[in-house]
This record gives C-alpha cells, structure tokens and sequence, in this order.
C-alpha cells in the first residue's frame, strides 16, 4: 500500500484536483458580472474588486486570455469601470442566462482560446452566476479554479454556500495571489518584478 492509501485510503476524483497547477498557456481568465448595480450591495466588495483587479493584471502581465461578462447590462449596469481599465480591449459578454455556459455569446469566446483548459474565476455572485458557471464548465470537462477572495455575493452565508457547493464538484479553491504565483511559477522573470508591487500591496 501506498502513504496515501494507508493514511487516508487515497484521494478522491475531486481531491485529485487539487494537484492541478494553474499554467499560463494552459488558463483563461474569467471575471463574471462585476457591474456597476450589482457590486455596491455585495459584501466585502472591497476585498472582491481588489484580488480581481489583482488577477487582471497579472493576466495583461503574462499574456493570459480575459472574458468578461455582465448580467443583463441594460438593467444592472455596465462592468465597474475599474476592471474594464484593467482589461481595455476586452468587450464584456452580456448575458441573460445566469450560467455563462447558458450563453452562446460565452461560448463562441471561449472557442477562440483552443488548447486553453483551466478556467480561473472571479466575480459575482458565488451563490448564482459563478456556481452555475462553475458547473457547466465543469460538466463541458475544464479544469477550474476560483480565486475565493475575488468571489462574492450580497450575504457572507451565499458566499460560502456557494464556494462549497463549487469545491464539492470539482472544482480548486484558491485565491488570487495563490492563482498568480502559480501562473508565475518562477521569481526570475520581467513579469514577477513588475507584479511584485501589486503582491505585496494589492490596493
């Protein structure tokens, strides 16, 4: 018998996941509904808005593809100006479908990232779009991640139901500066400098 087997009995489909390193040619980048009605009434928006803006800039750092989505922009806004300043020539998708993968729109951009099969996300809210998100990509075979930090909802209680509900299925739990290490993976390139100040303060 193995370690793991005689400590634990092994590990899980879903704990497996868990060994699933973010790369950079691998990733996409998925910020979902940071809208200019939505985010006001979120808890901790602060904490939210910050590690997502941590994540935008880390992927314009290493060249990492960026879909951004709204929920229904006619009535809830536009995306927050401060991300759109972070990802300038990207045109946010604009959904009605709660789920991303609900959205032909969502589909056909993902479909210009071939060979990408990790999902890293972000936005609002954990409970609803990010948790329907999650399991459609899921289902559709990606590998995802959530940078837990820069994932919300309007109650703390939503929040984590909705965090757990994504861990049980599958998917990595993890948080924006985990996320950005990883994609880094090494201290001695132009990238890691240039985001070391974002790191160390991520205002």
């Amino acid at each position: 018998m193995g370690s793991a087997a005689a400590l634990g009995g092994g590990m899980s489909a879903a704990e497996e996941g868990a060994l699933d390193i973010l790369h950079r040619d691998r990733a996409v980048l998925v910020v979902v509904d940071l809208q200019e009605r939505l985010l006001p009434a979120i808890a901790e928006k602060e904490r939210v808005l910050g590690a997502g803006l941590l994540l935008l800039r880390a992927a314009r750092e290493l060249e990492l593809p960026v879909v951004l989505t709204t929920q229904y922009e006619k009535g809830l806004g536009p995306t927050v100006r401060e991300v759109l300043a972070e990802a300038p020539a990207v045109t946010p998708v604009d959904k009605v479908a709660f789920g991303c993968f609900g959205s032909e729109d969502f589909l056909a951009r993902l479909s210009a990232f071939p060979g990408r099969d990790q999902l890293l996300m972000a936005g609002i809210e954990s409970h609803i779009c990010v948790a329907q998100t999650v399991l459609g990509a899921l289902a559709k075979g990606y590998h995802v991640h959530i940078a837990a930090d820069a994932v919300g909802a309007r109650t703390p209680d939503n929040r984590e139901v909705g965090l757990r509900r994504m861990e049980r299925a599958g998917a990595v739990l993890s948080s924006a500066e985990m996320a950005v290490y990883e994609l880094l993976a090494r201290s001695d390139g132009a990238a890691f400098k240039r985001l070391l100040p974002y790191l160390k303060d991520p205002r």
